[in-house]
Order: structure tokens, then C-alpha cells, then sequence
């Protein structure tokens, strides 16, 4: 029970971390790519932080 709770604490501070980013740091970002990027946030969390950090983070 508490590795669950660690798991979703941890996926939903990774899902709210890429929304975030995308909305305040990637002004120069299409909406669609944003709708998009926060989708795949919220379906995917932690997968999708680390594609985004590797992707888009980095650059």
C-alpha cells in the first residue's frame, strides 16, 4: 500500500511538472504540441516526463 502511494505520488508530481513546463517555459509551442504534450501527461505520466526532459527538456 505505501509503494502504491509513493508510485502515484511520484506519477502525479511528474504528470503536473510537464504540464507546467509546457505551458509557462515553451511559449514559442503550438497549442496543438501543448494539448498534445498534456494528454500524454495526464495518461502517461512518468513516461511521459522522461520522453519530454529527453525530447524537449534538454534542448
Amino acid at each position: 500500500m505505501v509503494l502504491a502511494t509513493i508510485g502515484w505520488l511520484i506519477g502525479l508530481a511528474a504528470m503536473i511538472w510537464v504540464i507546467y513546463d509546457v505551458f509557462v517555459n515553451h511559449k514559442g509551442m503550438s497549442m496543438g504540441k501543448k494539448v498534445l504534450w498534456t494528454i500524454f501527461a495526464i495518461l502517461f505520466s512518468i513516461i511521459t516526463a522522461i520522453v519530454y526532459y529527453f525530447i524537449v527538456y534538454k534542448k
